[in-house]
Parts: C-alpha cells; sequence; structure tokens
C-alpha cells in the first residue's frame, strides 16, 4: 500500500531536513561506481589486454545506463515514491559490484557497469532523489537540491581514495567486492527511511499566468524546452568527463602515477561540493538558469587552463579550480524544471534530462579516450571539450534572452 502524501506544514520543516540528511547519504552511496571505474581503469586495460578506448567502454556503458534507467526511475518515483527505486537501486548496486569484480573479460565487466551499476543501480538516486527534494523544500529550495546533488561529489571524494587504496593493497577484484557489500547493504538500509510520500503541492489555478507559463516554458512547447535543456545537458557533460574520467590515466600518461591522479580526482570533485553548496545558495537568488549560464562559463575558463598547464603543482590547483567551477551546473537544471515545468511531472522530466547528461559523460568518456588513441595525447581532447561548452552556453544565454523577453511582456 502506498503511504498517503505528506501534510504541506512539512515543507521546510525539520523533517524536511532529516530527509535531507538521509538522502545525502543514498546519493553518497548510490554515485560510489560513477568514480571507481575510472581509478580501475589502468588496472583493467593492463589485466584484460585492451586499448584505451576499450578500456573506457565500462565507463560508457554505465553512464548510458545510468542515463536511461533515469527516466525509468522518475516515472516510479513520480508513481510509488523514491522508497521503491532506492531499495532496487541498491540491491543492484551490490550485485553489479560482486558481478564486474568477478568478470573474466572486459564484456563482462562492462556488462555488468551497463545493466546492474547504471541501468538499474545508480540510476536510482541522483534524478529520483533531487526531484524528491525539490518537492519538499520550498524557500530554500536551491541549497536543498545542491545538498542533496553533493552527495553525487562527496561519493567522488571518498570512493576513489578507498578505492585506489584497495587497489595496491587487494587488487581491484576484491575491492569491487567489498564495495558491493558496503553500497548494496547501506543503501537498502537508508531506503526504509524514505517511506513518506511529498507533500502535496497546490496547482495553479487554470488560465493563470503561472499555469500558461508552465505550459510554454521559455515560450516554447513542453517537448521543445525540454529537448533544448536535455541537448544543453548533454553538452556540459561531454566538457565535463574529459578531466573527470581520464584525470587519472593522464597522469599516468605524464609520469606522475595513477595514485596522484586519484588525489587530483578526489580534490576536483571535494570542491565540486563547495561549488554546489555555493551555487545552491545563489541560485536560490538569482534562480536556475542564471546559475546554469554561471557555470558554463567557468567550466569553460577552467577547461582552457588545462591546455598550457601540465606540472604536478598546476594540475592539483586547475583540478581544485574545476571543481569549484562545475559544481553548481547540473542541479541549475532540477531547478529550471521546477521554475519553469508542471510540477506533477518533475520526477520524469528532472529524470529525463540527467539522462542525457549522463549520455554526456558516457561520450565525453569514450571520446576522449578515442581522441588519445588517434593523437597520442589529451590536448586535442581539452580542445574538444571546450567546443561542447561552447554549445552548452550558447543554449543558456538563449533560453535566458527568451525567458526575460516573455518576463518583460508579462
Amino acid at each position: 500500500m502506498t503511504p498517503p502524501a505528506a501534510p504541506a506544514h512539512l515543507i521546510d520543516s525539520r523533517y524536511a531536513a532529516w530527509r535531507l540528511l538521509v538522502t545525502l547519504g543514498l546519493m553518497t552511496l548510490g554515485g560510489s561506481c560513477m568514480y571507481v571505474v575510472a581509478v580501475v581503469l589502468p588496472a583493467v586495460q593492463a589485466e584484460f589486454g585492451v586499448s584505451r578506448a576499450d578500456a573506457s567502454m565500462p565507463y560508457t556503458a554505465m553512464m548510458l545506463g545510468f542515463g536511461l534507467g533515469g527516466i525509468f526511475m522518475g516515472r516510479l518515483a513520480d508513481r510509488a515514491g523514491v522508497h521503491r527505486t532506492a531499495l532496487m537501486g541498491g540491491v543492484f548496486i551490490g550485485l553489479g559490484f560482486i558481478l564486474a569484480g568477478l568478470s573474466t573479460n572486459i564484456w563482462w565487466f562492462a556488462a555488468a557497469h551497463a545493466l546492474l551499476l547504471g541501468l538499474l543501480g545508480s540510476s536510482s538516486t541522483f534524478g529520483p532523489l533531487v526531484a524528491d527534494t525539490s518537492l519538499w523544500w520550498d524557500k530554500r529550495r536551491g541549497i536543498a537540491v545542491a545538498v542533496c546533488a553533493s552527495g553525487n561529489y562527496v561519493a567522488g571524494t571518498i570512493w576513489p581514495a578507498l578505492a585506489q587504496r584497495g587497489v595496491e593493497t587487494h587488487g581491484w577484484r576484491s575491492t569491487y567486492i567489498a564495495l558491493g557489500v558496503v553500497c548494496g547493504v547501506g543503501m537498502v538500509l537508508l531506503s526504509f527511511l524514505m517511506r513518506q510520500r511529498p507533500p502535496r503541492v497546490a496547482m495553479p489555478a487554470a488560465g493563470s499566468a503561472q499555469a500558461l507559463q508552465s505550459q510554454r516554458p521559455f515560450g516554447l512547447s513542453l517537448g521543445k524546452a525540454q529537448t533544448l535543456l536535455c541537448v544543453a545537458g548533454l553538452a556540459c557533460c561531454v566538457a565535463m568527463a574529459m578531466p573527470q574520467v581520464h584525470i587519472v590515466a593522464y597522469c599516468t600518461d605524464l609520469g606522475f602515477g595513477a595514485a596522484r591522479g586519484a588525489e587530483m580526482l578526489s580534490l576536483m570533485l571535494a570542491c565540486g561540493i563547495v561549488s554546489r553548496l555555493i551555487s545552491g545558495a545563489i541560485c536560490d537568488r538569482i534562480g536556475g538558469l542564471r546559475t546554469l549560464l554561471m557555470g558554463s562559463i567557468l567550466q569553460g575558463v577552467a577547461l582552457l587552463l588545462f591546455l598550457p598547464f601540465d606540472g604536478l603543482v598546476s594540475l592539483y590547483v586547475i583540478s581544485a579550480l574545476f571543481g569549484l567551477f562545475q559544481g553548481g551546473l547540473v542541479p541549475s537544471y532540477a531547478i529550471i524544471v521546477r521554475e519553469h515545468f508542471p510540477v506533477a511531472e518533475v520526477g520524469a522530466r528532472v529524470g529525463a534530462i540527467i539522462m542525457a547528461t549522463l549520455v554526456g559523460m558516457a561520450l565525453g568518456g569514450w571520446m576522449s579516450g578515442k581522441v588519445f588513441d588517434l593523437t597520442g595525447s589529451y590536448h586535442a581532447a581539452f580542445i574538444n571539450g571546450v567546443l561542447w561548452n561552447a554549445l552548452n552556453l550558447g543554449i543558456a544565454v538563449w533560453l535566458l534572452w527568451r525567458a526575460r523577453r516573455l518576463s518583460h511582456r508579462a
């Protein structure tokens, strides 16, 4: 039996804050697989004897599965609540890590990432939990969504360093099996604390300006507005994937070692936590669209800095800056959906945009490896990321221009 919706007075309440803390834990456990695969990439490539592009395929497959599963999980969360999606995710993440750790070839390894860790596992976390959080907060919606989404970067801060230590001491297979037990059991237990459904949000009166705006976001049809946001999300995450997926391999190629690269990845994502929290506070003041525009500009600047600097100290500094600059990008899409689209469709629409961002991460991870195989260096891959970021920036500018024009007319 589905629990009834919570009373409206629980919005912005202590219960909402406690629930946000549980959500943060679920996000941290569910996001683990997105980052440890980058840490084991050199070891997996060496053991299976494959190219850098082929070794990047499990990440690409997982992110594609993550994105496709996000749509289904978003719809399921809208109908049945995030308790069921989180419970399912915990079971499949545990199985996915264990089966990947037992794989005998790169295709088995990739299949475990695509189907179990991506499609049925981690897809239960980001989109559904961000959408659910947006329904429990009003006055501090931006910072609440930022805290929730920061769990993804908390995962990126914690798990790469732990995984690297596990790989060095016990091997990547044992490390994966241990992750399956810890993350799977943890998510299942936390899911039972999320059974309460979100409060019912008052719908705008039919024919009101607010109702009309939610049916015509930016003066466009719902489908066109959704498509543009999906393209923007894909583009920004193709750019984002270059440093996040390949920083460990990049440092190995430069002679600094995988351990230094894992440290840079953890630093990058730790700074991303700070960035998301700051961006959330800014978002409460200036809105999701302007926050997206700001983040896009700053991410482009950080990517350009990777081109002239490849020393050890400079890479640590640029990794930190990249984390600080791009952390608020993905959560801003959830706020944009909540501000401009019908409330009853938040879960599914956020899931679709998160799918696009994950397709972007998958495409960017594979594309960067392919460019490396073709050119023998990552220089062209960074340039490719800058160009994709420019596409994201152009869409953000155009949507903001349309939103301001509609506002002036009103």
